[in-house]
Protein backbone atom coordinates (compact mmCIF):
# COMPACT_ATOMS: atom_id res chain seq x y z
CA UNK A 1 0.00 0.00 0.00
CA UNK A 2 1.34 3.42 -1.09
CA UNK A 3 1.87 6.14 1.62
CA UNK A 4 -0.80 8.47 0.03
CA UNK A 5 -3.58 5.10 0.59
CA UNK A 6 -4.13 5.91 3.89
CA UNK A 7 -7.73 5.79 5.13
CA UNK A 8 -7.74 6.82 8.58
CA UNK A 9 -12.00 7.13 8.88
CA UNK A 10 -13.61 9.05 11.64
CA UNK A 11 -12.77 7.00 14.18
CA UNK A 12 -8.87 7.90 14.28
CA UNK A 13 -7.25 9.84 17.26
CA UNK A 14 -4.52 12.09 17.30
CA UNK A 15 -2.33 11.94 20.91
CA UNK A 16 0.50 14.68 21.00
CA UNK A 17 3.09 13.24 23.25
CA UNK A 18 4.79 16.01 25.40
CA UNK A 19 5.10 18.94 23.37
CA UNK A 20 5.90 20.41 26.50
CA UNK A 21 7.72 23.99 27.17
CA UNK A 22 10.33 21.06 29.25
CA UNK A 23 11.41 19.56 25.95
CA UNK A 24 11.17 22.65 24.12
CA UNK A 25 12.85 25.24 26.12
CA UNK A 26 16.89 25.09 27.34
CA UNK A 27 16.56 22.74 29.91
CA UNK A 28 18.45 19.27 30.69
CA UNK A 29 15.68 17.29 28.41
CA UNK A 30 16.25 20.08 26.09
CA UNK A 31 14.89 18.78 22.04
CA UNK A 32 16.77 21.11 19.55
CA UNK A 33 14.33 19.79 16.87
CA UNK A 34 11.42 20.27 18.96
CA UNK A 35 10.13 23.81 18.00
CA UNK A 36 10.99 22.82 13.67
CA UNK A 37 8.15 19.74 14.23
CA UNK A 38 5.54 22.21 15.85
CA UNK A 39 4.00 23.64 12.70
CA UNK A 40 3.26 20.20 11.71
CA UNK A 41 1.54 19.35 15.01
CA UNK A 42 -0.25 22.17 14.61
CA UNK A 43 -1.73 21.24 11.47
CA UNK A 44 -2.51 17.85 12.45
CA UNK A 45 -4.29 19.37 15.79
CA UNK A 46 -6.22 21.92 14.16
CA UNK A 47 -7.38 19.05 11.58
CA UNK A 48 -9.72 17.85 14.19
CA UNK A 49 -9.44 19.17 17.50
CA UNK A 50 -11.96 17.58 19.42
CA UNK A 51 -10.61 14.64 18.61
CA UNK A 52 -6.41 15.27 19.69
CA UNK A 53 -5.33 14.17 23.51
CA UNK A 54 -2.07 16.16 24.82
CA UNK A 55 0.07 14.32 26.80
CA UNK A 56 2.30 15.74 29.68
CA UNK A 57 5.21 14.18 31.37
CA UNK A 58 4.91 14.88 34.82
CA UNK A 59 7.77 14.81 36.96
CA UNK A 60 8.28 14.21 40.93
CA UNK A 61 8.82 16.81 43.66
CA UNK A 62 12.08 14.49 44.36
CA UNK A 63 13.75 11.79 43.06
CA UNK A 64 13.23 10.02 46.18
CA UNK A 65 9.30 10.69 45.94
CA UNK A 66 9.72 8.54 42.20
CA UNK A 67 8.68 4.40 42.24
CA UNK A 68 11.16 2.17 42.60
CA UNK A 69 14.04 2.37 39.48
CA UNK A 70 12.33 5.91 38.25
CA UNK A 71 13.94 7.12 41.59
CA UNK A 72 17.47 6.39 40.38
CA UNK A 73 16.42 8.08 36.73
CA UNK A 74 15.52 11.32 38.45
CA UNK A 75 18.71 11.02 40.21
CA UNK A 76 20.58 11.25 37.34
CA UNK A 77 17.94 14.05 36.09
CA UNK A 78 17.85 16.26 39.61
CA UNK A 79 17.50 19.67 37.30
CA UNK A 80 13.87 18.35 36.13
CA UNK A 81 12.19 17.20 39.39
CA UNK A 82 9.62 20.05 40.82
CA UNK A 83 11.87 20.67 43.87
CA UNK A 84 14.26 22.66 41.20
CA UNK A 85 11.91 22.85 38.22
CA UNK A 86 9.49 25.88 37.56
CA UNK A 87 6.25 23.87 37.41
CA UNK A 88 5.27 26.18 34.43
CA UNK A 89 7.94 24.19 32.79
CA UNK A 90 5.40 21.25 32.25
CA UNK A 91 3.04 22.86 30.57
CA UNK A 92 2.49 22.50 26.93
CA UNK A 93 4.16 24.60 24.49
CA UNK A 94 1.86 27.77 24.25
CA UNK A 95 0.76 27.09 20.33
CA UNK A 96 -0.54 24.20 21.55
CA UNK A 97 -1.88 24.91 25.20
CA UNK A 98 -4.19 27.25 23.28
CA UNK A 99 -6.00 24.16 22.00
CA UNK A 100 -6.96 23.13 25.62
CA UNK A 101 -9.96 23.05 24.82
CA UNK A 102 -11.27 21.41 22.72
CA UNK A 103 -8.16 19.05 23.01
CA UNK A 104 -8.28 17.42 26.53
CA UNK A 105 -4.96 17.25 28.71
CA UNK A 106 -3.93 13.56 29.76
CA UNK A 107 -0.95 13.73 31.94
CA UNK A 108 1.62 10.93 32.68
CA UNK A 109 4.65 9.81 34.80
CA UNK A 110 5.94 6.87 32.42
CA UNK A 111 6.83 6.50 28.86
CA UNK A 112 3.95 5.02 27.73
CA UNK A 113 1.27 7.20 27.68
CA UNK A 114 -0.86 4.26 28.38
CA UNK A 115 1.00 3.08 31.38
CA UNK A 116 -0.33 6.16 33.62
CA UNK A 117 -2.22 8.93 33.49
CA UNK A 118 -6.19 8.59 31.51
CA UNK A 119 -4.90 8.30 28.44
CA UNK A 120 -6.02 4.41 27.55
CA UNK A 121 -10.13 5.78 28.63
CA UNK A 122 -10.10 9.04 26.86
CA UNK A 123 -9.49 6.96 23.22
CA UNK A 124 -11.76 4.30 24.98
CA UNK A 125 -15.02 7.16 25.26
CA UNK A 126 -13.80 8.29 21.85
CA UNK A 127 -14.53 4.92 20.20
CA UNK A 128 -11.16 5.11 18.40
CA UNK A 129 -9.76 2.49 16.19
CA UNK A 130 -6.61 4.12 15.20
CA UNK A 131 -3.80 6.14 17.15
CA UNK A 132 -2.17 9.04 14.96
CA UNK A 133 1.08 9.64 17.03
CA UNK A 134 2.82 13.02 16.70
CA UNK A 135 5.50 14.85 19.56
CA UNK A 136 8.72 14.12 21.10
CA UNK A 137 10.41 11.28 21.78
CA UNK A 138 10.41 9.22 18.81
CA UNK A 139 12.88 6.61 20.42
CA UNK A 140 11.12 6.99 23.82
CA UNK A 141 8.00 8.43 25.24
CA UNK A 142 6.24 7.82 21.37
CA UNK A 143 8.31 4.29 20.59
CA UNK A 144 6.72 3.07 24.34
CA UNK A 145 2.58 4.35 23.54
CA UNK A 146 3.03 3.08 20.39
CA UNK A 147 4.03 -0.40 21.38
CA UNK A 148 1.21 -0.05 24.36
CA UNK A 149 -1.21 1.31 21.48
CA UNK A 150 -0.41 -1.81 19.17
CA UNK A 151 -0.59 -4.41 22.35
CA UNK A 152 -4.23 -3.11 23.15
CA UNK A 153 -5.53 -3.78 19.08
CA UNK A 154 -5.32 -0.14 18.28
CA UNK A 155 -3.52 0.33 14.86
CA UNK A 156 -1.11 3.31 14.75
CA UNK A 157 0.43 6.06 11.97
CA UNK A 158 3.48 7.81 13.22
CA UNK A 159 3.56 11.34 11.65
CA UNK A 160 7.32 10.80 10.21
CA UNK A 161 7.52 15.02 10.01
CA UNK A 162 6.14 15.70 13.66
CA UNK A 163 8.39 13.71 15.60
CA UNK A 164 11.55 13.88 16.98
CA UNK A 165 14.38 13.24 19.68
CA UNK A 166 17.55 15.03 21.35
CA UNK A 167 19.30 11.73 19.54
CA UNK A 168 18.53 12.06 16.09
CA UNK A 169 20.53 8.96 15.00
CA UNK A 170 17.27 7.02 17.55
CA UNK A 171 14.91 8.73 15.54
CA UNK A 172 16.26 8.24 12.49
CA UNK A 173 16.07 4.14 13.44
CA UNK A 174 12.59 4.23 14.64
CA UNK A 175 11.55 5.61 11.38
CA UNK A 176 13.58 3.48 9.26
CA UNK A 177 13.85 0.30 10.74
CA UNK A 178 11.74 0.06 14.31
CA UNK A 179 8.19 1.31 13.13
CA UNK A 180 8.45 -0.37 9.84
CA UNK A 181 8.91 -3.73 10.83
CA UNK A 182 5.82 -3.55 12.72
CA UNK A 183 3.46 -3.39 9.60
CA UNK A 184 1.15 -2.92 8.78
CA UNK A 185 0.22 -2.96 12.88
CA UNK A 186 1.93 0.54 12.50
CA UNK A 187 2.45 2.90 9.88
CA UNK A 188 4.90 5.47 9.02
CA UNK A 189 3.21 8.63 6.68
CA UNK A 190 4.04 12.39 6.20
CA UNK A 191 1.68 14.74 7.29
CA UNK A 192 0.04 15.68 4.15
CA UNK A 193 -0.85 11.87 3.53
CA UNK A 194 -2.34 11.67 7.03
CA UNK A 195 -4.60 14.79 6.65
CA UNK A 196 -5.45 13.52 3.29
CA UNK A 197 -6.42 10.50 4.23
CA UNK A 198 -7.83 11.70 7.76
CA UNK A 199 -11.95 12.52 6.75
Amino acid sequence: MRESDIRLGPNAVLAVIDMQRLFAEKTAWFVPTANDILPNVLRLARHRPDRVLFTRFMTPARPEDAPGAWAAFYRRWPSVTLDRLDAGMLDLVPALAALVPPGELCDKTTFSSFASGPLAASIERRGADTLILAGAETDQCVLATALSAVDRGYRVVIANDAVTSQSLPAHRAMLETVFPRMAPLVRVAATDAILEGWG
